[in-house]
């Protein structure tokens, strides 16, 4: 029996190790599938042919089925080739790059797509500057992450490692991200955002525990995200760059 590399808190290599388990419906990676079709639910239906959504930290594409017949190119940008590789298989254009060095021109998108990446990244200011900067004018920025907070920390780390299956270390909350500055930083950038908390609902993340105590994955498994009072631990932006 192999025993797990013992990784530093959010080392991408923690996503080579976990490759095998982007897809599985009830697997440490389930919650990134609810916030991918509510990340993709902010998405509006492209507005011109050939329109493009750049996927900052794609993964392995999860957000690609919930876009279809929305009329995108979808380019997805990620670290970690191994999850590259899965996203190509589901249709994203794939970009192996960092999110603080994209290598995509200025205004080249339509939308532009941050899911639960700032909390993984050193400096989220530079990963947001260069968001906002391939948004072309009028175009929009969805974004999810986690705050700095430290019911952040009890809930998305503590908690969450000891009951939802996600992998210890796979978050750092010293890189957590303060919903107020990201809101400054967006504006500084052009780009105008609103942020409200969301959650997985009460049935929905009952009922996915409650099979996944007992072994029983359900290929279609999902547990809708819903809007709460509060950004304290989750929160979920949508803004627009001002137009020139």
């Amino acid at each position: 029996m192999s025993v797990p590399r013992r990784l530093p808190a959010n080392d991408p290599s923690q996503y080579d190790d976990l490759a095998h388990e982007w897809w599985q419906p009830d697997g440490p990676f389930a919650m990134l599938h609810w916030l991918a079709r509510s990340r993709a639910a902010l998405v509006p239906p492209a507005a011109r042919p050939g329109a493009l959504l750049v996927d900052i930290g794609c993964g392995a594409g999860l957000l690609a089925p919930h876009l279809a017949g929305k009329g995108y190119r979808h380019v997805g940008l990620d670290l970690t080739r191994s999850a590259l590789d899965q996203a190509a298989a589901h249709g994203v254009l794939p970009l192996h790059a960092d999110a603080t060095a994209v290598p995509l021109a200025d205004g080249c998108a339509d939308v532009v797509a941050v899911g639960e990446l700032l909390e993984h990244v050193p400096d989220w200011r530079v990963a947001v500057a260069e968001a906002c900067r391939l948004l072309r004018p009028g175009g929009t920025l969805v974004l999810d992450t986690l705050n700095a907070t430290w019911q952040s920390r009890l809930v998305a780390v503590r908690l969450a490692e000891l009951f939802h299956g996600v992998p210890r270390g796979i978050h750092d909350p010293r890189l957590f991200v303060d919903d107020a500055a990201l809101v400054r930083e967006c504006a500084r950038h052009g780009v105008s955002l609103r942020v409200r908390g969301i959650r997985p609902a009460v049935s929905g993340l009952a009922g996915w525990l409650l099979r996944r105590a007992a072994g029983r994955s359900r290929a279609d498994a999902d547990c809708p995200m819903v809007p709460t009072w509060s950004t304290a631990v989750l929160y979920q932006g949508r803004g627009f760059r001002r137009a020139a």
